[in-house]
């Protein structure tokens, strides 16, 4: 099984309409689909653009506004799945569950379905500046090319998390994410290079680049795109299939082949998911 993927460094910038955001993320499906993608990654937190579109009193909107969008973010994105017959991972959008504010990312399947997976390890950021909350569970999409889970930035942080999303058959970790500087990029990126390693799984990262000044926590990011392989001789030497340039406004598409996969963990030069030694600690069957 063969499968190709897209992740898209979203520029971040001020718009005065919903309609402005809608064109900009017509125009990534459009641009992924003239390589016939069949799946495009948008990065975390990438709604927040709509903040910068100015409230009816004339001022700025906060995160706390950023729900009221949510049915217009939906019936964008399935429509845009059905128009273009493409599976599309629209990034996070924040919600309101309950009272409370969840950053949660979206699936939308070619005939329109949704599925969602809120973030599950929250940054302190996100708890004392916008007052974010956990998810509950972790879930596992099937599509017709396979099984594939959604972790968003900090959670690929967590090797507990990937483990579980490959014992309930994740093949593929698609991450968007948001970081503002060198150092949460870095973390989410080497990371992702291990969580790929230890599950020999793929792992497709992007996050948002651009800037929004007048969004508080918004202003700065530093973003690239990478769509990561276990380190073994079926694949690049730096488990890398692709990767974009830092901060700049583009998309990365590459190829995934999950036979591969099953090959590296059957006879690969390591076999780290068959070798896990759970007489010594706790794993997930």
């Amino acid at each position: 099984m063969k499968l190709r993927v897209s992740a898209v460094q979203y520029h971040l910038h001020t718009i005065d309409a919903f309609e402005e955001f809608a064109q900009q993320c017509e125009h990534y499906i459009k641009a992924a689909l003239e390589f016939e993608t069949e799946f495009i990654l948008f990065p975390e937190f990438f709604t927040t653009q709509l903040l910068s579109i100015k409230g009816a009193d004339g001022k700025s909107l906060t995160i706390n506004d950023l729900p009221s969008f949510t049915e217009q973010y939906r019936e964008l994105f399935s429509q845009l799945a059905i128009i273009y017959n493409i599976h599309i991972i629209a990034g996070t959008h924040v919600v309101n569950v309950d009272g409370k504010l969840r950053n949660t990312a979206h699936l939308f399947y070619p005939d329109g379905r949704m599925g969602t997976q809120a973030k599950l390890h929250i940054t302190p950021t996100e708890v004392h500046e916008w007052n974010m909350s956990a998810g509950e569970g972790l879930e596992v999409f099937e599509t017709e090319k396979g099984t594939i889970a959604i972790l968003t930035c900090y959670d690929i942080e967590f090797p507990e998390i990937v483990r579980m999303a490959k014992a309930k058959g994740a093949d593929i970790i698609f991450c968007p994410s948001c970081t503002d500087d060198r150092h949460g990029f870095h973390r989410v990126r080497y990371t992702s290079h291990a969580r790929a390693i230890e599950n020999q799984i793929y792992v497709v990262l992007t996050g948002t680049v651009g800037a929004l000044p007048t969004v508080d926590f918004m202003r700065a990011n530093f973003g690239q795109a990478a769509i990561i392989t276990p380190n073994d001789v079926p694949f690049p030497p730096k488990g890398l299939l692709a990767e974009g340039e830092i901060n700049d406004d583009m998309l990365v598409t590459a190829d995934l082949d999950i036979e591969l996969l099953e090959k590296v963990r059957e006879k690969g030069s390591v076999t780290t998911w068959r070798d896990r030694r759970t007489d010594l600690y706790t794993d997930w069957k």
